[in-house]
């Protein structure tokens, strides 16, 4: 029986395009994740398409129907298109796989819809809407599946990744987002055939890793790289969490509380509007990474005692080094390691009676950080024990009553000395360079001290730390510096 679907839920720009393609005696299906999100009740911007028509018959046919267009996949046969607000993607049909030492697909053009289909990567997404009939083409059962919340293959699962490896990241990115589980043949695939993942490009596995952190359940996701060993190719870290506990478990699973900590981040993301708003990788991976460092640093004290001292410094730097592997920008880089190796700087300001001077100096270490450093450093408390858990959360509240209150005074977000570099330097009689960046680091201390002193008050602490200096008593007249 042939399974025709409702139009109501498609934009008028899907048929038009099938009616577009038909009138010129070629095929064009709906394909992939936009079907797929039809029976979950959701749309997309992007829509992708495949058909009989080469790129260049593609192109000929859409060049004046589309607001603009793109040829950047033409050799890999897509011709990508703008028409109103969809973003949209043409492929010829395919029938690629990957040499077995190859990071590239030797792309192949198909013939068959049925043939396009089945070189897919799960059977929720090889399911195809035929234009502009809207009949649906499911050859592999990708609609029991969804419903089933069930991930398999339309090939075996073993000739799938075999194609192209990075499937099996996308099974655990499906997981993570869409809340499925694994089927047992496709688990025991990606746990044989992991190694196989090294063969994929650093930029590929990140974008993957980054839409399975974003996802709805991205502990479910990492918990699947973690069992399968893909973590322990792409994500070595994480895995290395799971410590061997200690006969008396005097402390606690770190693989399990990363975990958490990670999920923790994620439910207190913001809205839209909100200053963290979510899905937000940087919070999230953070929260997974933000232990990293305690296998380096695990050590056992007399008496039994467990400590992993300076795990943050280590976590930021293990951090910053695998991030680097995987192809992240400088700018992510720097964020997440930055939060990891701030993310026990809270600790003891129940008990420090910090000054108003460390709470500047937390300020200003986070930096642009600081709203995700509050939601990381809450969602690091996992305890059980309900006294602590408390205690804790009504000093970290009390630390943000403090940080609203100088900020309110003092604009902590831009903290700055009470005299620029030009002020010092006409003050001093200095010419540009190291000693003048020594100047404006002494008068910043004394900013986040004291709080803003002014400017004369600035002057005079200035010039009396300037006469001290050696480069003003070597030289013949006060203020000129040694050039040597």
């Amino acid at each position: 029986m042939v399974q025709v679907l409702d139009s109501s839920s498609l934009d008028p720009v899907v048929l038009e395009l099938g009616q577009l393609f038909v009138d010129a005696g070629h095929e064009l299906s709906l394909v992939g994740g936009p079907v797929r999100d039809l029976f979950l009740g959701r749309t997309s911007p992007d829509l992708d398409f495949t058909t009989d028509a080469t790129p260049s018959q593609t192109l000929k046919l859409t060049k004046k129907w589309a607001d603009a267009h793109w040829e950047i996949g033409r050799a890999f046969g897509t011709i990508g298109l703008r028409k109103r607000a969809l973003t949209i993607e043409i492929t010829t049909y395919r029938a690629d796989a990957y040499d077995p030492e190859s990071r590239k697909p030797a792309v192949a053009f198909g013939t068959s819809l049925a043939d396009d289909l089945q070189r897919r990567d799960f059977t929720m997404n090889a399911m195809a809407l035929r234009l502009p009939s809207l009949e649906l083409v499911d050859p592999y059962g990708g609609v029991r599946d969804l419903h089933a919340g069930q991930l398999r293959t339309p090939s075996s699962p073993e000739s799938s990744f075999s194609d192209d490896p990075l499937r099996m990241m996308r099974a655990a990115r499906f997981a993570s987002q869409l809340g499925v589980t694994v089927h047992p043949d496709v688990l025991a695939a990606m746990t044989a055939m992991a190694g196989r993942i090294s063969i994929i490009s650093a930029e590929r596995v990140r974008d993957e890793l980054v839409k399975l952190i974003c996802g709805a359940s991205p502990r479910t996701g990492i918990d699947l790289l973690v069992e399968t060993g893909l973590a322990a190719e792409v994500l070595p870290e994480v895995p290395a969490l799971k410590l061997e506990m200690d006969e008396h478990h005097r402390h606690k699973d770190v693989y399990q509380h990363s975990l958490q900590v990670l999920e923790q981040a994620a439910g207190m993301e913001s809205g839209q509007d909100g200053p963290v708003p979510g899905p937000d990788f940087v919070l999230r991976f953070a929260a997974l990474m933000h232990d990293v460092g305690k296998p380096a640093t695990r050590r056992f004290e007399r008496g039994g005692a467990v400590t992993f001292r300076h795990h943050d410094v280590v976590g930021s730097k293990q951090t910053a080094k695998r991030m680097k592997a995987l192809r992240f920008d400088n700018e992510s880089i720097k964020a997440v390691s930055r939060l990891v190796e701030l993310h026990m700087r809270f600790y003891g300001y129940g008990d420090a009676d910090w000054t108003d001077s460390a709470v500047r100096r937390y300020v200003t270490d986070a930096g642009p950080q600081l709203e995700r450093l509050h939601r990381l450093t809450r969602s690091d408390v996992t305890t059980r024990n309900q006294r602590k858990a408390d205690r804790l959360s009504f000093a970290y509240d009390d630390l943000e009553q403090r940080i609203a209150v100088l900020t309110e005074h003092e604009e902590l977000a831009a903290i700055r000395p009470d005299l620029d570099g030009g002020q010092i330097m006409a003050l001093l009689n200095l010419k540009p360079g190291r000693v003048v960046g020594r100047a404006y680091r002494f008068l910043l201390e004394e900013r986040m001290d004291d709080g803003p002193l002014g400017r004369a008050e600035a002057e005079r602490r200035l010039r009396n730390w300037w006469a001290e200096q050696p480069e003003a008593q070597a030289a013949d007249e006060p203020g000129e510096p040694d050039e040597r």
